[in-house]
């Protein structure tokens, strides 16, 4: 199943989205961030229940809540803790409704970033301790992963991206699940219906950073890898680019899985549509 993310559609309301990416005939449409709506999930659920056909994933900050925050899992920060596992409870809770399979969501960071430093330079400041930080992550990871069980959803880990401008900033990662040691100690400490999302943009632009071998990550991780999310880029900063024929991953990339999420920004439905049928011809032929 080939989705179509709206992380692209930051500044539309959910439901328009969706409606925008129907006219066009996509009716597999993974559901991320957006503008905040009063009655967004009550409409999302009544336009599943008049389209059959319309099959939603939901995405880490989704649905977009009232008061944007940063969403980290791995926070020690009590506020942000606290708003952070209840906004994946009610994720999870909406993959259910909406009859999904998964909930994915990112692997959280060594610091609260502020909403409008996301996916641009974080100002250095003081990092938290990376054990303790991991082991929360761990410890909250598995109490979603207990409640995912009670409504069948598997939970999808996606690996962080670290930015070249980043690296420079703090000389060091301040991130988790960036790479594939880390990456393979946290599986090996979650609940079995914990998985993960492999975002092939994130892990061009952190096997740079950091300089590890990109093709190895994937090889590594393969027994937990069940989604991708696809776009491209520079290798400097995840910037969203359209996915292309010569796309460094096509060869390394399962061809089995259910999950294969485009998360192209700044192109209309038309484009997203031939980015599809891309994907399709690369993955199924």
């Amino acid at each position: 199943m080939i989705f179509i993310s709206t992380g692209g559609f930051k500044s539309e309301k959910s439901i328009n989205s969706i409606n925008k990416l129907m006219e066009k005939g996509i009716y597999d449409i993974e559901l991320s961030g957006g503008e905040y709506e009063v009655d967004q999930i009550e409409k999302i659920i009544t336009e599943k229940k008049l389209h059959n056909s319309l099959n939603l994933q939901v995405h880490n900050y989704f649905p977009p809540p009232r008061s944007p925050f940063v969403f980290n899992l791995g926070s020690l920060d009590e506020e942000i803790s606290k708003i952070s596992m209840n906004h994946a409870l009610n994720s999870i809770e909406l993959a259910s409704k909406l009859k999904s399979k998964y909930y994915s969501f990112h692997a959280g960071f060594l610091l609260d970033p502020q909403v409008k430093e996301l996916g641009k330079k974080i100002k250095k400041r003081n990092t938290y301790n990376r054990e303790i930080s991991k082991n929360t992550f761990i410890e909250r990871v598995n109490i979603l992963a207990k409640f995912a069980e009670t409504k069948n959803i598997t939970l999808l880990i996606e690996n962080n991206v670290l930015s070249s401008n980043n690296f420079e900033e703090f000389k060091e990662n301040i991130l988790l699940m960036v790479d594939e040691p880390e990456c393979t100690e946290i599986m090996n400490s979650v609940r079995n219906n914990v998985k993960m999302l492999v975002d092939v943009a994130h892990l061009k632009v952190s096997s740079n950073s950091l300089n590890f071998d990109k093709i190895s990550f994937l090889k590594k991780l393969d027994k937990w890898i069940l989604a991708y999310h696809l776009s491209d880029n520079d290798g400097n900063s995840d910037s969203n680019e359209k996915i292309r024929l010569d796309s460094w991953f096509w060869p390394y990339i399962k061809s089995n899985l259910d999950y294969y999420s485009i998360e192209v920004y700044g192109e209309e439905p038309e484009e997203l549509v031939k980015q599809k049928e891309l994907t399709q011809r690369m993955i199924y032929n």
